[in-house]
């Protein structure tokens, strides 16, 4: 049998690989292993704890030519984190693991721990640990972070419902346009040096990509207002793709209207600049870090009533499709094709 290249699988279909591997328990405390956004581990009567890990590689994930590192500490963290929040859980400890070439100064590490610090402090966790080694190929960034949550608000991908209101919060497409713009910049700057970038009009899309927030608010409003969603995940890899997660999970089609997709003025005004789609930026670019999950119609009522900062953007169906119907009407499937790991 000929081997299968990782690019011709993907992420999702290597993680399905070892899944199936590892489909078995050795210990009775595993209650969820691999497939959502973190690992559920019994903790006591009442809780588990919530544990997940993500790497951060340079060329790959971010590029230092505009990445200052106190903001790449600060992302580091904040992307981790925004896992246990995607469970309806809180975060409490992280352990980072680096691994550095010689061209890191310790003046440029402390940078990067200066904003793990400001991360930490502004979401109350511990750095409690890690690792350091050499590395031949640029900066690589490991974090583990591990939180609670109540066994009784716990909230998986796969628990979807029928006609459950689909929401999500904050807008999307913006940390895209930031990268777009980033790129641009980089790209003049390589050619002519001597130019200098004006990016005060795209701060808050710039913003967006090196230094996003993880919605540790919106968890809180939920557990203010004693409601569970249904169903929940983070966008990380693009809103088309982080649907169909649930929707696989779940059993269940989606449909999504375009014109409720909550896009900020001033990423249409970008987009368009950019000759960019401002809907395939907020479907397919991925990095929002925002929260997207399902609620029955009297919780999405209590939520809106309480002005919280969320969006309906559609509901689940039984077809076991995944659509979005075009501001003109047209239907139209959706596919996953956000951030490829491969």
């Amino acid at each position: 049998m000929k081997d299968k290249s990782l690019e011709s699988i993907g992420e999702f279909g290597l993680i399905d690989i070892i899944k199936k591997k590892f489909n078995s328990k050795n210990n009775d405390s595993l209650i969820i292993g691999i497939g959502d956004d973190a690992a559920v581990i019994s903790k006591s009567k009442d809780d588990y704890f919530l544990i997940s890990s993500d790497m951060l590689v340079e060329g790959i994930h971010f590029d230092l030519t505009y990445h200052p590192l106190k903001h790449l500490g600060y992302k580091s963290v904040t992307t981790n984190i925004s896992d246990i929040y995607s469970m309806n859980g809180f975060a409490n400890q992280i352990t980072i693991n680096l691994g550095l070439s010689n061209r890191f100064s310790l003046n440029a590490i402390e940078e990067f721990y200066k904003g793990v610090k400001i991360a930490c402090e502004e979401y109350n966790i511990d750095l409690v640990g890690g690792d350091t080694t050499s590395s031949k190929t640029g900066l690589i960034i490991s974090v583990s972070a591990i939180g609670n949550v109540l066994k009784n608000k716990l909230t998986l991908r796969k628990t979807a419902k029928k006609n459950d209101i689909i929401c999500v919060s904050g807008d999307l497409g913006r940390s895209y346009i930031g990268l777009q713009i980033l790129e641009r910049e980089k790209s003049v700057f390589l050619t002519n040096p001597e130019m200098q970038p004006e990016l005060s009009n795209y701060s808050d899309s710039i913003e967006k990509q090196l230094k996003p927030k993880a919605r540790k608010d919106l968890i809180e409003k939920l557990s203010e207002f004693n409601i569970i969603p249904n169903s929940m995940i983070d966008i990380s890899d693009g809103l088309a793709s982080d649907l169909i997660h649930l929707s696989v999970q779940s059993n269940l089609g989606v449909k999504i209207y375009e014109e409720k997709l909550p896009i900020l003025k001033s990423t249409i005004l970008t987009a368009n600049e950019l000759n960019l789609n401002p809907t395939t930026c907020a479907l397919n670019g991925g990095e929002d870090y925002e929260l997207l999950f399902s609620v029955n119609e009297k919780d999405y009522n209590m939520l809106k009533d309480n002005d919280i900062d969320i969006t309906s953007i559609g509901y689940f169906t039984s077809n076991k499709k995944c659509n979005l119907v075009s501001k003109e009407g047209e239907t139209i499937g959706l596919k996953a094709q956000g951030w490829k790991h491969f």
